[in-house]
């Protein structure tokens, strides 16, 4: 099955670019089709290996920071190749 997440990490304190650029550069090392824009980061792939990807990432993430809130969405399909039709 396939699915696709959309993540957005705010670490809250004031250096907070290393962090999600760090988290970033794992998501996009795993494989997986992994896109950016300014506000989030999509990743897309199969269930079980965008999970376990995120598991890990997310909770090394959460281990290395303070205070962080990961805001995060899900679709079951691959959504990767989504163009609006407008």
């Amino acid at each position: 099955m396939k699915i696709s997440v959309e993540l957005t990490l705010t670490p809250l304190q004031d250096n907070f670019e290393p962090p999600i650029i760090d988290f970033i550069k794992k998501l996009r090392a795993s494989g997986l089709t992994v896109l950016e824009n300014p506000l989030s980061t999509q990743v897309f792939g199969e269930y079980d290996k965008v999970m376990e990807l995120l598991q890990t990432e997310i909770k090394e993430t959460f281990e290395n920071l303070d205070h962080v809130v990961l805001a995060m969405k899900m679709v079951k399909s691959d959504r990767s190749d989504y163009e609006p039709h407008f």
